[in-house]
């Protein structure tokens, strides 16, 4: 019998965004990048306007979750994400500063991946609002790998009171 050489799509979930420039604008691009390198974006969040998280001195960001399809690995998709954050005018220069784009892999299927530089689910995911709003609004019953709960009841149990405004969509 001849094995199927096809390869599996894997749903995976990003997080995005940017407190620089045309915050719209950079979201739009990035989308643009991960549908050309990554994968097909099969559901999109609306977009909102949230508080800096870590360090408040800074102008507000906009963010975004998105689920792809793709058939990349997860290391393969965190050196996609760099290359389109370096692309894009990313520059690391200090934790939790400005950026024009970041681009986090929240859950990648039901994987639990602890590796260097690579945690999957994203080890903060949980305790962010900015994140747990538009991933909810996407994937309310999506069950958190690690911890075993739906995205919707982690935000219920969410400490972060930090204000999280959806925008106007089309």
């Amino acid at each position: 019998m001849k094995q199927s050489s096809a390869k599996r799509y894997m749903n995976v979930y990003l997080g995005l965004g940017s407190n620089m420039g045309d915050r719209a604008a950079s979201l739009t691009e990035a989308c643009t990048l991960i549908s050309k390198n990554i994968g097909k974006i099969a559901k999109s969040s609306h977009i909102y306007e949230t508080q800096p998280y870590g360090n408040e001195n800074q102008d507000w960001f906009y963010n975004q979750v998105i689920m792809i399809n793709t058939t990349m690995k997860p290391r393969e998709v965190l050196e996609a994400i760099g290359r389109i954050e370096r692309e894009m005018g990313r520059v690391r220069t200090e934790k939790w500063g400005p950026r024009p784009i970041d681009i986090d892999i929240l859950l990648y299927a039901d994987y639990v991946v602890a590796d260097k530089g690579l945690e999957i689910p994203h080890p903060e995911l949980h305790k962010r609002s900015f994140v747990l709003i538009p991933l909810m609004e996407i994937a309310p019953d999506l069950l958190h790998p690690r911890l075993e709960q739906p995205i919707d009841l982690l935000y219920a149990n969410c400490q972060d009171l930090s204000e999280v405004i959806m925008l106007d969509g089309d």
